[in-house]
């Protein structure tokens, strides 16, 4: 059964995937950066994206690009008790773990006194 990216990136894993997508070599290589990012991103998902990289640029570049509230960068382990946890689009709002988990239950304020 042959599938495209598209397919792939959409129905065919529980997650959306982007064959070869971040690589330095090889199949992605040869592709355009900026399309890989808009494949990635182009999902109702946003939980976790994975890629790997040896370019330091091209981590910050793709890193930042990416639509994900976790992003793992040449590893695939990426949860810990003080990361931030959640997505975003349909993958959720908001985190929880962390220092950043409490921030839904509050209502920042500031004030400015003159005196």
């Amino acid at each position: 059964m042959s599938c495209s990216s598209t397919d792939l990136r959409t129905t065919a894993t529980s997650v959306p995937a982007v064959p070869g997508a971040a690589s330095d070599s090889g199949y992605a290589a040869r592709m355009d950066e900026a399309d890989v990012i808009a494949q990635a991103n182009d999902t109702e998902f946003g939980l976790a994206a994975y890629f790997y990289a040896r370019d330091l640029s091209r981590v910050f570049r793709v890193g930042e690009a990416l639509e994900y509230g976790i992003v793992g960068i040449n590893t695939g382990i990426i949860s810990n008790e003080v990361a931030p946890f959640g997505g975003i689009k349909a993958s959720g709002l908001g985190r929880e773990g962390s220092k950043y988990g409490i921030e839904d239950y509050l209502e920042i304020k500031y004030m400015c006194i003159g005196l």
